[in-house]
């Protein structure tokens, strides 16, 4: 069983027992209990208007803080002798799908 839900404004879809990387939440969450937006099973799919009703999904915080891969941005400008280098390494916490119903 899969499911489309939405969370922090992104659409993800998730399957039970699997594990993402999802923009950073607020400090504090343990378990989140989301709505579904779209559910398949096996060759049925439901779609919402705009979430399935009956359908959740509940997810569980595995770590609170993961840092993602590091991004270097490179500011340049020709015939200048110019240029600068950042980084920058989004924040995501990672949660664990517990349950589809």
């Amino acid at each position: 069983m899969k499911a489309v839900v939405k969370i922090s404004g992104k659409q993800y879809i998730v399957s039970e027992k699997e594990s993402l990387l999802v923009d950073l939440l607020p400090e504090g969450t343990k378990e989140l209990t989301l709505d579904a937006l779209l559910v398949i099973d096996g060759d049925k799919t439901k779609v919402g208007t705009p979430t399935v009703k009956g359908a959740v999904v509940k997810a569980k915080v595995v770590e609170a803080e993961v840092k993602g891969d590091k991004i270097r941005v490179i500011r340049y400008k020709s015939k200048k002798r110019v240029h600068k280098e950042t980084g920058h390494r989004q924040k995501y916490t990672k949660i664990q799908i517990t349950s589809i119903k």
